[in-house]
């Protein structure tokens, strides 16, 4: 059976700031998220309990000398440390559900838009810059739903740690819920410092990634004009620099991972001298300065989340900001110059002109799937570089006998298993032709263009390609660009375009 993407319509994203953006990716899974905010809040609050079992055993059962108590709260702390943990794990479990959830919806939404567009984005938008929205911004849009849930709980068990701490000591709660704040301004500018370097470095990757895409489309031509060593040290002089860039980020990350597990241990160290200045005046007990002791030691971890939300968020926002654009990219209003195509749906359209820009130009301006003969194909198996989606055995099939491709699965060694080399280098121009033919035929859009798609095929086989892909597309819309008679011969409309 075909696989699906993760939803049938990943839904209308709120696309008017990247705050908003995020909120919709909450809104879109709204008991998810309540129930990650459940459990963070649970796990963290339940964190305290373990500091008034362990206070409750010394002053009970060590320092009341009751064996009976110790051993009692002792079962207890065992007891609640299993419980913590099944928390914990139903915790995480629950928030990487969010996370995967909304990192497949941003996924899904920039490939729909992305292949409505067209072979527009191919003018709007670099392989390189797209490649690393997928892989970076992506998942860092969805780290920041993590604030969603333990960023929650974070909260909700730093008020309750005051209000425990308010009973035993006014001024120490005062320290705490004073703390934080101070936490927050210390680590702005590190944190501020970390972004503006990190912005920097994803642009540098982003250009890096579409020159080793431009250089690898390129490589017959510069091989042949013996462009290679230039296009390499150019390339290494980029590489070069996204390094020192990359060294740039980790230095200011390592600051930043240094306050964030340094900068609670100190608030813990002064906390503690505090306390402990406290119970040598006598001001409180020494049961409650180690109940004080423990519960700031837990107060750590809600601790180290805020710090990792402030971090987080500013970097999902600049994500989220980047996908905005791509979602907002639009078409090229036509000019004066322009050819509009109007085409008859459900029909098979052949358009004709004697300048290939020209026709590109208008087709790009179709919504739909563009497929030409500079698609990618990629090394692996034919059906995997085929059958992205792992159509059935028959679907495929079809599409095969469609694209007259049947001799070419058979003429390889291991049929469909065979192993395809990156652009299928492997096979005859003819082949990579029909093979592309068969992807495209395969994704079944409302609307397919194809560009020059017989140009390497004898007249046989591109009379049996023309009559049959117009038999499969029965009923959908299907444009051609080609001047061969043969598929003009089959179409319901043709469209001949005027020089300029």
């Amino acid at each position: 059976m075909a696989r699906h993407a993760p939803y049938d319509d990943p839904g209308d994203p709120d696309l008017r700031s990247p705050w908003r953006y995020l909120w919709w990716l909450v809104r879109m899974q709204p008991w998810r998220v309540l129930a990650g905010a459940w459990w963070g809040s649970l796990w963290m609050c339940g964190l305290l309990v373990p500091p008034y079992l362990i206070t409750k055993a010394v002053e009970d059962g060590l320092r009341g000398g009751d064996r009976g108590a110790l051993v009692w709260w002792c079962v207890a702390l065992v007891v609640v440390a299993g419980l913590l943990a099944l928390a914990g794990m139903a915790r995480h479990r629950t928030m990487t559900m969010v996370r995967t959830d909304a990192s497949l919806r941003t996924a899904q939404l920039v490939v729909r838009h992305v292949t409505r567009l067209g072979g527009v984005v191919r003018r709007k938008l670099s392989a390189g810059e797209l490649t690393y929205l997928q892989n970076g911004d992506t998942a860092r849009v969805a780290h920041a739903l993590t604030s969603a849930g333990p960023g929650v709980g974070a909260v909700v068990a730093y008020v309750a740690t005051a209000v425990l701490l308010v009973r035993i000591s006014p001024l120490v709660a005062v320290v705490v819920l004073l703390g934080v704040p101070v936490l927050a301004v210390v680590t702005g500018p590190v944190m501020r410092g970390l972004h503006a370097v990190e912005a920097g470095y994803r642009q540098s990757q982003g250009e890096l990634s579409s020159r080793a895409g431009d250089i690898v489309a390129g490589l017959k031509v510069l091989s042949g004009i013996g462009g290679k060593p230039a296009f390499a040290e150019r390339f290494g002089a980029k590489s070069r620099e996204v390094l020192r860039d990359g060294y740039r980020v980790s230095a200011w990350l390592s600051w930043v991972q240094a306050l964030t597990w340094g900068l609670p241990a100190l608030f813990l160290a002064v906390v503690t001298w505090i306390v402990a200045r406290m119970a040598v005046t006598g001001a409180i007990t020494v049961p409650e300065m180690l109940a004080v002791y423990l519960y700031v030691t837990t107060l750590i971890v809600p601790v180290s989340f805020f710090i990792e939300g402030a971090d987080a968020i500013p970097r999902a926002l600049v994500s989220a900001r980047r996908v905005i654009e791509i979602l907002k990219l639009q078409p090229d209003a036509p000019t004066d110059d322009t050819p509009v195509l109007e085409v008859k749906s459900g029909a098979l359209t052949v358009v004709v002109s004697a300048d290939a820009k020209l026709a590109r130009e208008a087709v790009d301006r179709l919504p739909g799937v563009v497929a030409d003969n500079d698609d990618y194909l990629f090394a692996g198996s034919v059906r995997e570089a085929v059958s992205v989606a792992e159509h059935d055995d028959a679907v495929l099939e079809q599409a095969i006998w469609a694209a007259a491709a049947v001799d070419v699965v058979e003429a390889l060694p291991e049929g469909l298993d065979s192993h395809l080399e990156s652009q299928g280098r492997n096979v005859s121009g003819g082949q990579r032709q029909r093979l592309r033919l068969v992807r495209a035929l395969l994704s079944e859009p409302e609307v397919l263009v194809l560009v020059e798609p017989t140009s390497a095929l004898d007249a046989v086989t591109e009379a049996a390609v023309a009559q049959r892909v117009k038999q499969t597309r029965l009923g959908r819309t299907t444009v051609v660009v080609s001047s061969s008679p043969l598929w003009i011969g089959q179409a319901d409309q043709t469209v001949h375009l005027e020089n300029r």
